[in-house]
């Protein structure tokens, strides 16, 4: 897929930017971004009480990606972004951004990060090879409707289903700002039907509001979900990262 392919909507409701970040790229990438000096001195101190340095390269990683994203969306020198946490612990930019949110998510192999304007968003991305154990232990934390639905699959079609409400699930608490402060159970998502096309949506009573959904799988061994408030489907602009072009002029062009 072309890293700046359209994956569902129509550009003139607006653009989610995704952007994706191997794990094999980001020391390049940290550097031509200005590693760890672009740090503030908060971020500089939690980076160094992480213990392993995986966690620590990732959290690099996290950091310069979410300032990439937004310079790209704006012309903003990196340098210049200065960030908020919100009550449950959610980045987000100093006013005076034009309304601009992000949302990252990483896991083992991958690092992305999603830009909205005047919207909400939430992202997150897991592995795909979810073994069968590890899908029933996720799938008791879910609402009473999502365990109906996965008690009529066939054992791999479940592992597939429960994978995907993981993700949708931590996009919309992203989302909303609430990460898992917030019970899995409190809402649910409505079956997508046999061949898993259609609209996805959520339902959900105590918050109740318009978002959409994108699914995807940027490779192989990933599975995306982007949740974006309102009710029209807003463009997705996925664009790949490894490292070989300026901060300023990011790369677009095939994924790894």
């Amino acid at each position: 897929m072309s890293a700046a392919a359209v994956v569902g909507g129509d550009p003139v409701t607006g653009t989610a930017d995704v952007w994706l970040l191997p794990e094999h790229a980001i020391d390049a990438f940290a550097a031509e971004c200005g590693g760890e000096g672009l740090l503030s001195e908060d971020e500089r101190t939690r980076m160094a009480r992480l213990l392993r340095p995986a966690d620590r390269k990732r959290f690099l990683a996290r950091r310069m990606l979410c300032r990439f994203a937004l310079s790209a969306r704006t012309g903003r020198p990196l340098g210049e972004w200065r960030f908020t946490i919100a009550p449950h612990g959610r980045p987000e930019p100093e006013p005076g951004t034009d309304g601009l949110r992000f949302s990252l998510a990483d896991t083992r192999g991958l690092v992305v990060c999603a830009v909205t304007a005047g919207r909400a968003c939430g992202i997150d991305v897991e592995q795909t090879s979810v073994s069968a154990e590890s899908a029933h232990h996720i799938s008791r934390f879910f609402a009473s409707e999502e365990l109906l639905e996965l008690s009529a699959l066939d054992p791999d079609a479940l592992v597939a289903r429960v994978g995907e409400l993981w993700v949708l699930k931590e996009a919309y608490l992203k989302a909303q700002g609430t990460g898992l402060h917030r019970s899995l159970a409190g809402f649910s998502f409505a079956p997508r039907g046999p061949t898993g096309a259609g609209r996805i949506t959520v339902r959900d009573s105590v918050r109740p509001g318009a978002w959409t959904f994108e699914l995807f799988r940027p490779g192989p061994d990933h599975l995306v979900a982007l949740a974006v408030e309102g009710d029209d489907r807003a463009a997705v602009r996925q664009t790949w990262l490894t490292g070989s072009g300026k901060p300023t002029d990011p790369r677009r062009g095939d994924g790894p």
